[in-house]
């Protein structure tokens, strides 16, 4: 992504579907992007049996003074903390931390309701077009996001702070598997769409509407702040049975000469309601 100049940025575990997504099938050795609100990428291979080191393509780290009011932690001292089992639920002054790489996605906060049914051609295939988040005001366009031609996964125009994007190798938002939006956390113009993304909690409400004029309502489970040199790889992309949704964004320290971030904050959250 491109240069910022300013420091605020871009269930137990389910049953794994039979049937592959799109994603899975079409992304073996997948770079996303990490550095969602600065240049970096986060270079992920999706899903092994085990999951793989990380690397997110950055100089080596020379951590800048000023942080986001957000905590993180500093890897180099990561011996020192005990990663939590699970994802944590958010919520008012409390931290946002990492969990274990092999720990599951958080349970649902609400009962789930099935997935909608993959469209069987390209004719009928619906995509998302609007994201609303009422917690933190986010009323978005969603755009769509590709890899490129070395592997990394795009992300909304700098023109357009307040857009987000769906990545289009994963699910749409209401199908089965983990469905994938980014956003910006900041450009030189100030806040993006994502600025408050790590104010979600457990129980939060998330509603994307599709072109195929239905609207899914999506309630967010838990979510994290980790480390780009850990991303938990597995448990943001691995297929599930059920639908589910996966924001992501920057946070932790800016780094004024690399232009990185050192972490990236994920929201997890289960397909609650569907109508239309």
């Amino acid at each position: 992504m491109a240069e910022e100049t300013a420091p605020a940025e871009t269930t137990p575990p389910v049953k794994t579907a039979p049937v592959k997504t799109p994603m899975q099938r079409a992304l073996p050795g997948l770079l996303i992007a990490g550095s969602l609100g600065g240049v970096g990428l986060v270079m992920v291979s999706l899903l092994s049996l085990a999951p793989p080191p990380v690397d997110d393509g950055s100089l080596p780290r020379e951590v800048a003074a000023k942080a986001q009011d957000a905590p993180t932690v500093d890897v180099q001292n990561a011996g020192a903390f005990v990663l939590a089992a699970t994802v944590g639920p958010g919520g008012k002054n409390v931290p946002l931390t990492p969990a274990r790489l092999e720990a599951p996605p958080p349970l649902a906060a609400a009962p789930v309701v099935p997935a909608i049914p993959r469209a069987k051609t390209k004719a009928t295939k619906a995509r998302p077009i609007r994201i609303k988040i009422p917690k933190i005001k986010v009323n978005s366009a969603i755009g769509s996001v590709t890899m490129d031609a070395k592997n990394a996964l795009g992300t909304p125009p700098l023109t357009k702070p307040n857009q987000t994007g769906w990545f289009r190798g994963s699910p749409v938002p209401g199908e089965a598997g983990p469905s994938i939006i980014n956003g910006h956390v900041s450009t030189r113009t100030g806040p993006a769409v994502f600025d408050r993304l790590r104010e979600l909690a457990k129980g939060d409400q998330i509603y994307v509407y599709r072109s195929d004029k239905k609207v899914t309502r999506f309630t967010v489970s838990g979510i994290e702040q980790a480390s780009k040199t850990s991303f938990p790889t597995k448990r943001v992309y691995e297929n599930t049975s059920n639908a589910q949704l996966r924001l992501i964004t920057c946070g932790g320290v800016y780094n004024k000469t690399t232009h990185h971030y050192t972490d990236n904050i994920v929201v997890y959250a289960t397909l609650s309601k569907k109508k239309g």
